[in-house]
């Protein structure tokens, strides 16, 4: 579990967060959504411990991330998988290189040992033998699963996810959403998400924030959130369905052309 405790922070007289509160389960696909500019993904980066707090504090299991020490923070890193918004594959490197980066950074495990867990999260993910493959021979939607298969390559309790649908088509996404809430159920994983997409938030949000100008506007899960009435939180909705709906017919046609 991962608890935020009255969390608060300024870029000079500017407040991104204020007293911001929640607490993210095990098991669980945890959203935090909103506009831009809401604060939440100043929220995911305080939460790695990329960002430094002005007060509160960040619990993971009851450890606190703002306290810890260099190497406290090492070790507690290598049990956190991070899916980034663009995957952030290196393209001079195969997939299976790719997967096994973390692997080569943080375990003194065998290269037979390395290979083995990288062809089980590679099929785990449906990408079985496409090792020797490089990024710019495979798809977008391809690519964010080899990006999922490395974030989760050393069996991480904390999955960290960045807009995860960015750039994919609808159906597409439909497979990425699916993917990382079974793997979050399958392992148990305290997954945290952010995204403004109103797919992920219907199909995944066991537990969703919604972040309005720093504040924690609204809480609640995706069965929820339909019945709620928050005015702020509705309007989000229906604006996010919006344009979710005129892209996707903007895509259809640019395939019919």
């Amino acid at each position: 579990m991962i608890e935020i405790k009255n969390v608060r922070k300024s870029f000079g007289d500017k407040v991104v967060l204020q007293d911001v509160s929640a607490k993210m389960m095990p098991g669980n696909t945890n959203l935090i959504i909103g506009t831009s500019g809401s604060g939440k993904t100043v929220l995911m980066k305080i939460m790695i411990g990329l960002m430094q707090v002005d007060s509160g504090e960040v619990l993971y299991e009851g450890r606190d991330i703002v306290t810890m020490n260099t190497h406290e923070l090492k070790e507690l890193r290598k049990q956190i998988g991070m899916l980034f918004q663009g995957g952030a594959l290196f393209d001079s490197k195969t997939v299976e290189d790719n997967v096994m980066f973390p692997l080569d950074m943080f375990t003194k495990s065998s290269y037979e040992e390395k290979l083995k867990r990288v062809n089980e999260v590679l099929d785990r993910v449906n990408l079985k033998d496409t090792n020797r493959k490089y990024p710019a021979e495979i798809s977008g939607g391809m690519k964010k699963r080899v990006a999922l298969a490395r974030a989760i390559v050393q069996n991480p309790k904390y999955l960290f996810c960045d807009e995860p649908n960015s750039g994919l088509d609808p159906q597409t996404s439909l497979v990425i959403d699916k993917l990382v809430k079974e793997i979050t159920k399958e392992y148990n994983i305290t997954t945290v998400i952010n995204t403004h997409d109103m797919n992920t938030v219907m199909e995944s949000g066991d537990h969703i924030v919604y972040m309005y100008q720093g504040n924690k506007q609204w809480e609640g899960s995706n069965k929820d959130i339909i019945f709620s009435k928050d005015e702020r939180l509705n309007s989000f909705i229906f604006a996010s369905e919006f344009l979710a709906k005129a892209k996707e017919m903007s895509m259809m046609e640019a395939k019919g052309k």
